[in-house]
């Protein structure tokens, strides 16, 4: 679409920002400004694979902040030629979702529990939660995230991005379902996806695995306990540790090769303290000789670090905590006599910090606790959505292979990384620390309710025991399939859960397993051919840093062993919105601030211009000082604009970006600033390709106000009287500054440019540098540059002595070299008139500066 300019200006005695958002909102959906078009070709096409928000309460600040910068790359790229795939997704699924539901609704998921077609959750939830079968709490999260989902887009709307919504999409949806489940189902015909039963990082408050990236350490006090383990020679060796009632678990000791103290208890046996159970002691090079005692026990599972101990030594297994995080009703294997049964049945049934107590009681009694505790603080790792620290119980899982065991892979996804356009470049290392830093494979199943369900069912033996590794699974033209309702081919449903008959896999996938594939959702993969080979792989993603270890990184795992490729060619990175502590804003730490406040005072041009004017990757302060800022540019772009277009005798103005009314361009001055201007596109145009889109906003506005406090002013008595030129070059001015703003500023310069342009601003051509040097016709930036630093001299003359700006004054001696002069020339009237001066003398050349002396 190209813009012609009105025969006619439209301009308004009093224009306002008030009310801009919800016109031209309305005005764009009516005129599809951002309707993507699928006719074209690949090379005319940019596509974006734009982060799809958790669809659960509200939207923050921080959203609006990386947003739009996504949505000033949407709009340049329009401006430059291209239609831009440019969707919106929402990521409905996962813990946020499903806590909001049990919140709102005081409800709770039972999946033993039968469906109620009836059910209605209560209008004030009492203190319980009631009970619902899987399928109710499942219709009741699908209900809340629709209207979340409403609101969220309705802000949207209101901020200005320029989404095409007729592309967006659920991540519990149908299609993104069957695609989620394809990938899986691919994944594990190739042997990538594959199930174990395997210590897992266990959430005791939501009972759900958690993967590595999912982890948070979190600093906690706690105390070293010294335990006198027993040696057949009678003595004793202790051990510290912060966990002495996991002492039931323990299969081992563990001290460094090195450590001359417990070199000759290698290869020997002691007998743990109460409960009297035989361990042998082992060498290994992840002892520290440093910590506590410098021996320590090994346990299935303390932390990771015991699992490495357990998997390399060869190690057996006595688990004692459930998924509840509460210990077992019986003992684990190993704890065979009557004295450990009769003291393991003192902890049976507590929580971690019960039976710490209880064990350390017993410890006592016995004699086996030496010395008091010394305190500590120490890192403890967390569910990054969890309030509890985690546990490690043995579950059985499924797994992705991720390059956490296979070098091969590893240096594969390395590669892969190092071929993506990363905006900013360093922001490739957190990549790479990443990978490189994986210790297994990705864990992708979680024990909840509301996902995408793993897609698979198990013949039962004659037992009605699960035969876990013989999965049934569906044609990919079934899919989605939910197996806890539907039913594997060749079974009935009433074979389900009986010998002989079929049982579903229970689980769902981690969200980020249906999000690392948001460009093939988006793009149709599976369903839309054409549109998929035309958009995939993408030009963009845009996303936060602290996600790179899991959005970035999975989707470019998923592209790797789908497609062969990397799923786009650029990855521009957004930093975090920081409180007044520094630390990031979010809503789990409750530090959150809602945008629609801040869009109704500030309006969306000035809110989006703090957000812009922050450089990508870079952590920023929340600065509502900086929306004051924006608001007063977009107040200026609005006046400066019925300035130029009320200008003149007869309010007429034809100039365009396609050089109409530019051959009336011929005062020196104008050529000047156009030859600036043209200079100025270019930096910004740079900057824009560079994804840097502060430093286009920086220079874009810093030629704007020089513009309006200098140009403007030295021009103002030539326009004023219907001057061509100064009327031809202020119009092209605004025209081409306009469209600078325009992926900034979407409303205002939107309601400008529709003053005397047909069409919209978004639709309009990028500015031409070349073209705006054409018009400039050898136009020198430097005699600007003269004509501003004169009037400055003039300004800062009358301010030293007290006078206002509009005073008249006697004359001007100008002095300086031959060639500034020579410069100041050519904008003596200008300087004259705008300084209000009744003369202007040029002083015989001399020195190396312009001066100019003011004559009262």
């Amino acid at each position: 679409m190209t813009h012609s300019p009105r025969r006619h200006h439209d301009v308004p005695a009093r224009p306002s920002l008030e009310g801009l958002e919800a016109t031209w909102s309305r005005r764009w959906d009516e005129t599809g400004v951002h309707r993507f078009d699928r006719s074209r070709p690949r090379e005319e096409i940019f596509s974006i694979d734009t982060p799809p928000p958790t669809a659960s309460g509200t939207l923050h600040i921080g959203h609006v902040f990386s947003y739009t910068h996504t949505d000033t790359v949407a709009r340049y790229r329009r401006m430059r030629g291209q239609t831009v795939f440019y969707p919106m997704g929402w990521d409905d699924n996962g813990l946020p979702t499903e806590r909001r539901v049990q919140n709102v609704h005081g409800v709770a998921c039972d999946p033993s529990l039968p469906y109620d077609p009836g059910f209605t959750p209560p209008e004030r939830p009492g203190a319980g939660r009631i009970p619902v079968s899987r399928r109710n709490f499942i219709e009741l999260c699908e209900r809340l995230t629709a209207e979340d989902e409403q609101t969220f887009e309705e802000l949207w709307r209101g901020l200005g991005l320029s989404v095409d919504w007729t592309l967006s999409y659920r991540t519990v949806g149908d299609r993104a379902r069957a695609a989620s489940q394809r990938a899986f189902l691919r994944n594990l015909a190739r042997g990538e996806a594959y199930s174990a039963e395997a210590p897992t990082l266990w959430d005791t408050t939501f009972r759900t695995a958690v993967a590595q990236a999912e982890l948070e350490d979190r600093e906690r006090p706690g105390a070293y306990h010294r335990l006198a383990f027993h040696r057949p020679d009678g003595g004793r060796v202790v051990v510290a540790t912060t966990r002495p009632e996991l002492l039931p678990a323990c299969v081992a000791l563990v001290t460094h090769p090195d450590d001359p103290r417990y070199r000759e208890l290698i290869g020997t046996t002691v007998r743990t303290p109460v409960l009297g159970v035989e361990v042998p002691v082992h060498a290994h090079r992840l002892a520290d000789p440093d910590k506590g005692t410098g021996i320590a026990m090994i346990c299935t599972f303390g932390d990771t670090t015991d699992v490495t101990w357990w998997r390399e030594l060869r190690l057996p297994t006595r688990p004692v905590l459930g998924r509840n995080g509460r210990f077992l009703p019986d003992p684990p294997p190993g704890l065979d006599s009557d004295r450990a049964r009769t003291a393991y049945a003192r902890l049976a049934g507590a929580s971690a910090f019960a039976a710490r107590e209880r064990l350390l009681e017993l410890l006592r009694e016995s004699g086996d606790l030496e010395g008091e505790p010394e305190p500590v603080v120490h890192a403890v790792k967390f569910y990054e959505k969890g309030d509890r620290p985690l546990e490690i119980v043995t579950t059985r899982q499924w797994y992705l292979r991720n390059g956490g065991r296979d070098e091969a892979l590893r240096a594969a996804l390395l590669e892969r990384g190092r071929e993506l356009s990363w905006h900013p470049e360093h922001m490739r290392v957190r990549y790479e620390s990443w990978v490189e830093g994986l210790n297994g494979d990705w864990l992708i199943s979680r024990q909840r309710w509301f996902g995408v369900p793993v897609p698979v069912w198990y013949p039962l033996d004659t037992a009605g025991e699960p035969v876990h590794d013989k999965p049934l699974v569906p044609d990919e033209s079934a899919l989605p399939v939910d197996p806890g309702t539907d039913v594997p081919a060749g079974y009935r449903e009433e074979q389900r859960g009986m010998p002989g008959g079929f049982a579903g896999d229970p689980d769902v996938m981690d969200t980020w397993a249906t999000s690392s594939l948001t460009p093939q959702i988006a793009a149709g993969w599976g369903t839309d051919d054409e549109l998929f080979a035309k958009v995939y792989p993408m030009d963009l993603r845009p996303q936060a840093h602290e996600i790179i270890r899991t959005w970035l990184f999975a989707t470019v795992l998923r592209a790797r062993t789908e497609h062969g490729t990397l799923p786009w060619r650029h990855a521009a990175i957004s930093g975090w919105i920081l409180d007044p502590d520094r630390k990031k804003m979010s809503k789990s730490r409750g530090k959150a601030i809602t945008p629609g406040d801040l869009l109704e005072q500030y309006g969306s041009d000035a809110v989006r211009y703090w957000a812009a004017s922050a450089r990508p990757g870079t952590d920023t302060a929340f600065d509502t000082g900086q929306m004051k800022i924006g608001r007063r540019l977009a107040i200026k772009i609005l006046n400066v604009g019925r300035f130029v277009l009320t200008s003149g005798t007869d309010g007429s103005g034809t100039a365009d970006s396609t050089g109409g009314g530019t051959d009336a361009v011929t005062a020196p001055l104008d050529r000047a600033l156009l030859a600036a201007l043209a200079d100025t596109v270019r930096a910004v145009t740079d900057a824009m390709e560079e994804f840097d889109h502060a430093r286009a906003l920086e220079r874009a506005e810093s030629f704007f106000w020089d513009f309006c406090d200098d140009y403007v002013e030295l021009v103002k008595a030539r326009a004023y009287a219907g001057d061509a030129s100064a009327l031809a070059a202020l119009e092209l001015a605004l025209s081409v500054q306009l469209r600078l703003f325009a992926p900034f500023l979407p409303f205002v310069t939107e309601e400008v440019w529709s003053w005397w342009q047909e069409g919209s601003v978004h639709r309009a051509p990028w500015p031409d540098a070349d073209a705006l040097d054409a018009a400039a016709a050898g136009g020198d930036p430097l005699v600007l540059d003269t004509a501003r630093a004169a009037v400055t001299a003039v300004r800062r003359a009358k301010s030293e002595a007290r006078l206002s700006m509009r005073a008249d004054v006697a004359g001007l001696v100008v002095t300086g070299p031959a060639a500034a002069l020579a410069r100041f020339a050519l904008v003596a009237d200008e300087v004259r008139a705008a300084g209000r001066a009744g003369s202007v003398e040029l002083a015989p050349p001399s020195g190396d500066a312009l001066g100019v002396e003011v004559r009262f």
